[in-house]
């Protein structure tokens, strides 16, 4: 069973950074794939970002495209969302999701962007 280990800071004022991370616990497979869906109060769920192992793929959405970064450490089989210039419509549970054998999703992160 692999369970999907999500951190990171939660709270910021518009135009500052947040940093996301994300990993598996229980398996000792290499991800194949790790992004983040977002979705926030009254709408659908929403593509932020993507990459595969290597970072042979990495895709964004584009409400982020050129503020957020998405990279992966091989050693530590972790996955990072940097989120820089942060919006008041960023405001969302974001939701990481990581393809070992099947797609596992994690329980979500609220992150909050006030003005």
């Amino acid at each position: 069973q692999v369970h999907v280990v999500e951190s990171g800071e939660t709270l910021v004022q518009a135009g500052g950074s947040l940093k996301l991370s994300c990993t598996a616990s229980g398996s000792s497979s290499t991800i194949e794939t790790l992004g983040w869906y977002r979705q926030a109060p009254g709408k659908e769920r929403e593509f932020v970002a993507d990459i595969t192992k290597g970072a042979e793929f990495i895709g964004y959405g584009d409400s982020v495209k050129g503020r957020f970064t998405i990279s992966f450490d091989d050693a530590e089989n972790t996955g990072y969302l940097q989120m820089d210039n942060l919006k008041v419509e960023d405001t969302a549970a974001y939701y990481c999701f990581l393809y070992i054998n099947r797609t596992w999703w994690g329980q979500g992160t609220q992150v909050t962007v006030s003005l």
